[in-house]
């Protein structure tokens, strides 16, 4: 029990050197494609000068072209001569931008959700099954998901589906079946490693449905019909063997009080006279018998 309490820390401690690991290595990169404006150059200078001279020669016209906005959920990313501006994303709310030489792209910081389509699996016991899910995720560094790759969004979900075989490749039926959860877990685990790079944090994996083959479904309940039946034939065994024991029992104590018979016929009579009064019951004892089937 102590040995899988440290092993669980462990695993929990390389987790968050990990994350560690992968924010400094985010800041890292954040820092390097945010150029200084010394960057641009002579020229660049010249180009930003004019800019900035133009705009206020054309005051106060030239400032609905400056100012800018986003919402709440948004940040912007300011291209300057192609360049990313110092301090990152800019947002929420106003900021100014020179019309000549700056452009922006705005990045939505919500959470976005889609599905991820019924993927063909061969699983590890040569079982043929249809899997979906549905993948959060949301922009967690909009400078690196502009920078370092063409469509965040394109990529995360092909990259989900082929986690989602990659994945469930590793598993048998009775594993995708019952460990829906620990197969959602390391999905989530294995995406958020690999879009790291890209400034995008996954935040949960859910598996929707597992579809199997029609003949296997059809195997799958014979063989639990027919395990339901054995089950009942051994239950109803066991209700004979106790039923069989009371009676032994039973006959045990009749036939220690020979009055006991007596009144068991009694209370027999009784029972069927309270439902069918006109059937009539008279006891015969086998000892007047055995003297005719000896005959």
């Amino acid at each position: 029990m102590e040995d899988g309490r440290e092993t669980a820390a462990m695993r929990e401690q390389k987790r968050k050197d990990r994350q560690i690991d992968r924010q400094s290595h985010t800041i890292d990169d954040t820092q390097a494609l945010e150029n200084t404006d010394s960057d641009i150059g002579l020229c660049g200078w010249i180009l930003v000068l004019f800019s900035i001279l133009l705009t206020l020669l054309t005051l106060p016209l030239s400032i609905w072209m400056c100012i800018k906005i986003v919402k709440e959920y948004e940040r912007a990313i300011i291209f300057r001569l192609g360049r990313i501006l110092r301090g990152g994303a800019k947002g929420p709310g106003l900021f100014f931008i020179l019309p000549c030489t700056d452009s922006f792209i705005n990045v939505d910081m919500r959470t976005i959700t889609f599905d991820i389509p019924p993927q063909e699996v061969l699983t590890k016991d040569s079982v043929t099954v249809s899997v979906d899910g549905v993948v959060y995720y949301r922009v967690q560094n909009a400078t690196l998901a502009v920078a370092n790759i063409t469509n965040a969004d394109a990529a995360t979900r092909l990259l989900a589906q082929t986690t989602l075989r990659n994945v469930l490749g590793t598993k048998n039926l009775a594993e995708i079946l019952s460990d829906r959860e620990e197969i959602a877990h390391s999905m989530q685990s294995t995406l958020d490693d690999a879009t790291d790079d890209w400034g995008i944090k996954v935040e949960r994996v859910e598996i929707k449905d597992v579809k199997l083959p029609l003949q296997l479904q059809r195997a799958m309940a014979a063989e639990a019909e027919a395990t339901r039946e054995a089950r009942a034939k051994v239950i109803a065994a066991e209700g004979e063997m106790n039923a069989s024991r009371a009676l032994k029992e039973a006959s045990l104590v009749i036939a220690e009080s020979p009055s006991a018979l007596q009144l068991r016929y009694l209370q027999t009579l009784n029972t069927i006279a309270a439902e069918k009064n006109s059937t009539i019951i008279f006891p015969l004892p086998i000892d007047m018998m055995q003297s005719f089937m000896k005959h």
